[in-house]
């Protein structure tokens, strides 16, 4: 499923800054959200090759539409427990920092507009997820959403080892 921001001004942040459009997900019974500006897209599962020399939390990569792009399993990421993957598990295909990236989630949730008033700062203690990985919490009327740094979630120099799995994947092997 491809996602286009809606065509009025309330997609992503707003000129005047007052609502964010979020993609939120779950992650071990957790929900997370993200700016949709940076999704490219959500995907059902796919076949994955995995690559020699990953980070444990690199599940290896997929191609997509020509694409090679590093598939990420934010449980594992997150210290959570593993799970199978079931018919509502879905590959969300961002952009961090010039990279391309899919994330695996349990489900994606829902498209959500929320109001920034509605946004704080992390809490100082997070429980079950390193705090530097969040970027704020939204409170919504039932719930709260955990809302990602995707940059904090893939450092600059793991950005730098999935580049070099992607260049991996590419390269024609030599027998």
């Amino acid at each position: 499923m491809s996602l286009a921001p809606a065509s009025d001004d309330s997609a992503g942040s707003t000129q005047n800054g007052e609502r964010l459009q979020l993609v939120s997900f779950i992650v071990a019974g957790e929900e997370f959200g993200v700016d949709i500006l940076k999704v490219q897209e959500i995907i059902r599962p796919i076949e994955i090759t995995r690559v020699p020399n990953a980070p444990e939390f690199v599940e290896g990569v997929v191609n997509l539409r020509g694409g090679i792009v590093p598939v990420v399993d934010l449980r594992e990421r997150f210290g959570f427990p593993s799970r199978e993957q079931d018919d509502s598990t879905r590959i969300v295909v961002t952009e961090v920092d010039g990279q391309v990236i899919g994330f695996v989630t349990d489900a994606v949730k829902e498209v959500i507009r929320i109001e920034r008033e509605v946004i704080d700062e992390p809490p100082e203690l997070a429980v079950g997820i390193d705090a530097h990985y969040i970027r704020s919490v939204a409170r919504l009327e039932d719930r709260l959403l955990i809302l990602l740094d995707l940059s904090a979630v893939i450092s600059t120099e793991e950005t730098e080892v999935l580049n070099k799995l992607e260049g991996e994947a590419e390269a024609p092997s030599v027998s």
